[in-house]
């Protein structure tokens, strides 16, 4: 498969690494038994987290790796950490990946760039370990961004009624599908998702909310926090379900205005938080730093 923008390193120092991601009931022993399964692989650490909750006793850690300490084939290493992780519980969610395999994805965007402008930027100068396989909208406005990044473009447009939105999802999805990303980024993208593919792309499609959620779920809110005459505003970058916007939050930040600023300044404003909040984001997503336990997230930020 053709790699279209991509970053030039593994954001870890161009040191490659294992991580290992591990989520499952609490008990006693656990981090004595992952030290173990670590240093019997002669594992030498260079990150490690860990969070106990003690609402939902539930045990959550990230553990990264050099990779050259490691005298194991991959597959191998993916087989052992399943084996460890089946010992603690059948509902116990892990992961293992190698940084020198970048996660791929896809943008998609509806008629306002910033966001995408961003995140193209931050790739294609090596502050990301992502390639971008296409990016898609139901508008042809932000084509000839994509065009000077080399990254395919394609346009979808919605025809009115629900028939012809239930088309256009349809070849979405067939696009989507066709890369099979580890990875789908709503920047900005004006539409929802249909509940079907909210279930299909369940755990990797993520979205900026232009709002500090809960507050102002839906359309223009921005003129909803005019109205209210809020004192900040904000953004949310969640996972995407189908129900509207009320996803596990993966990051949040927000910036101050006053009784001044128009509606207008109040979007401008938002702008570079929106496009702050979806960067983290992604980063933390990529970095496998983003666990979700009952609708709550857990993010090892370092």
């Amino acid at each position: 498969m053709t790699s279209y923008l991509k970053s030039a390193g593994n954001n870890a120092g161009d040191e490659r690494r294992y991580v290992f991601t591990l989520a499952c009931p609490d008990r006693v022993g656990i981090v004595a038994d992952i030290s173990q399964f670590l240093a019997d692989l002669g594992g030498w650490i260079v990150e490690a987290n860990y969070y106990a909750d003690p609402v939902s006793n539930w045990f959550h850690t990230r553990q990264a790796v050099r990779a050259d300490s490691v005298d194991m084939d991959f597959a191998d290493l993916q087989k052992a950490w399943a084996e460890f992780a089946q010992q603690l519980g059948p509902d116990a969610k892990w992961r293992v990946t190698d940084t020198a395999q970048q996660k791929r994805g896809v943008i998609m965007v509806s008629k306002q760039g910033h966001c995408l402008h961003d995140l193209l930027g931050r790739i294609y100068h090596g502050d990301y370990p992502m390639q971008v396989e296409c990016v898609i909208s139901n508008h042809p406005d932000l084509e000839s961004m994509a065009q000077h990044y080399g990254i395919p473009y394609h346009h979808v447009p919605f025809a009115p009624g629900e028939q012809g939105k239930r088309e256009a999802f349809d070849k979405i999805a067939e696009l989507v599908d066709d890369v099979d990303p580890d990875v789908i980024v709503l920047a900005r993208f004006m539409q929802i998702l249909p509940p079907d593919l909210c279930e299909r792309w369940a755990g990797r499609c993520i979205n900026i909310h232009h709002s500090f959620l809960p507050s102002f779920i839906g359309a223009r809110p921005y003129a909803q926090a005019y109205t209210r005459g809020v004192k900040l505003v904000g953004a949310t970058c969640h996972f995407v379900t189908s129900d509207l916007d009320n996803g596990p939050i993966i990051e949040q930040d927000v910036q101050r205005v006053t009784h001044a600023d128009t509606e207008d300044e109040m979007v401008r404003r938002g702008r570079d938080i929106e496009e702050l909040v979806m960067a983290r984001g992604l980063r933390f997503f990529l970095e496998d730093r983003v666990q979700v336990h009952n609708h709550r997230t857990v993010i090892f930020t370092q």
